[in-house]
């Protein structure tokens, strides 16, 4: 076996260093947690720390960034099915609450983003998902006589939020609860996503007495 060079043993202790970091943040938190905590779980010490990250907030936007299940659905989009847009959207979200199941620490990560960093960060996180966003984009899109004329973001931030919180909420509903809302909830919020929440022919504007 051939030695390990210089730089692929900084390799494996900035790893080791994202690796506690990481496994720290999920367990109590950025805030509580100390860069000597995070050395002491790697193995590593603080001037060994300080070598690869100035900060700890840098070590939390390594992490952040390169962790999120954002990141890491391209090859997802690759599975998705249909020939038409709802076809697309129902299969798209499935794939994505699957994979939000899959990952529930990286969704832990968001939310520590989220509270306690106000999340001053994402604005990078969109930085390295456009390609993703891209795609998705292209996959909704592929049918464009089908699409009201709605502006792309807002197309892809609506798809994103409204699967997202269906995720969210599930996860917060009490487990003994969840059979209410039947397996055929995520269905039925595609509908939403796709219809609205009104009959067709209803009035969508409050009409004022006579």
């Amino acid at each position: 076996m051939s030695p390990v060079s210089s730089r692929q043993q900084s390799e494996i202790t900035r790893q080791k260093i994202l690796d506690a970091a990481h496994s720290l943040f999920l367990e109590q938190g950025y805030h509580a947690t100390s860069m000597r905590q995070i050395g002491g779980r790697a193995g590593v010490t603080m001037g060994g720390i300080y070598n690869h990250f100035s900060s700890k907030e840098e070590i939390w936007v390594a992490i952040f960034t390169q962790r999120l299940p954002v990141l890491l659905a391209a090859p997802i989009l690759n599975q998705v099915e249909g020939k038409t847009t709802a076809e697309v959207v129902r299969s798209a979200a499935r794939l994505m609450v699957e994979e939000l199941d899959r990952r529930t620490e990286s969704v832990n990560l968001m939310l520590i983003e989220i509270i306690e960093f106000n999340a001053r960060h994402t604005s990078l996180l969109v930085e390295s998902a456009l390609p993703v966003f891209v795609e998705l984009g292209d996959l909704l899109q592929q049918q464009p006589q089908e699409l009201r004329d709605i502006p792309l973001p807002t197309l892809l931030r609506s798809f994103l939020g409204l699967f997202f919180s269906y995720y969210m909420t599930r996860r917060l509903v009490p487990q003994e609860v969840l059979p209410i809302f039947g397996d055929e909830s995520l269905d039925l919020f595609v509908d939403i996503y796709l219809h609205g929440i009104l009959r067709q022919g209803a009035p969508d504007e409050e009409v004022e007495d006579a």
